[in-house]
């Protein structure tokens, strides 16, 4: 495991944790720190060279063909979950909250930061780089369950319910695409179709 990779795979989910607190703070937006932060720490962990794609002996397009539609699915249940769960008052107050941060910016230009930004960025660190550094200090079933604990950890300083639950059964999904392919394209393309389709389609109940 290269040096660089171990630094990364400490300073990286602390930058994480950090900018959920200037997010929670006001001091900075959301979209402005998440879309600058993530390309970044995605960018540094394919410099690390420790990311691969996939092992699949099927190939990279049956892992992309297992991400986009485990994307889709993770939508669906989502909405499932918001349609019976969305009206409890900490979720539906956070989810309203996140959604007016949506509105201060159009829609094509939310779909570029969060979708083809973060949401590729928090794979390549989180999936990539964390996973496999855990994985050569702990063994491989040992650091699924931490990378997705440290995972949750960080997103929990968000103090918004519905980025924790993403975190919490999202980095489930995202985890274990990526122990069944062997990479990270797989859970790329899961958290791109299901970041699209949560920002162009809400799954907000409509108040009665």
């Amino acid at each position: 495991m290269p040096a660089a990779a171990i630094v990364l795979a400490v300073v990286g989910p602390l930058a994480v944790a950090g900018t959920w607190l200037l997010i929670r703070s006001g001091r900075v937006s959301l979209w402005v720190a998440n879309g600058a932060l993530m390309p970044v720490l995605g960018a540094a962990s394919l410099l690390t060279g420790v990311v691969e794609a996939s092992r699949l002996r099927a190939g990279v397009g049956w892992a992309v063909l297992l991400g986009l539609t485990a994307g889709a699915g993770l939508y669906a249940a989502t909405a499932g979950f918001m349609a019976v769960a969305g009206r409890w008052p900490p979720l539906a107050r956070h989810t309203e909250s996140l959604y007016e941060n949506r509105r201060a910016i159009s829609l094509p230009l939310a779909l570029v930061v969060s979708a083809l930004l973060v949401a590729p960025g928090e794979e390549l660190l989180w999936r990539g780089v964390v996973l496999e550094a855990l994985r050569e200090a702990l063994g491989s079933s040992l650091a699924l369950v931490m990378s997705w604990l440290v995972y949750v950890a960080a997103n929990a300083l968000s103090g918004s319910v519905p980025i924790v639950l993403g975190a919490v059964v999202g980095g489930v999904v995202w985890t274990v695409l990526a122990a069944m392919t062997g990479g990270v394209v797989a859970a790329v393309a899961c958290h791109v179709v299901w970041t699209g389709l949560m920002v162009a389609f809400p799954p907000v109940p409509k108040a009665r």
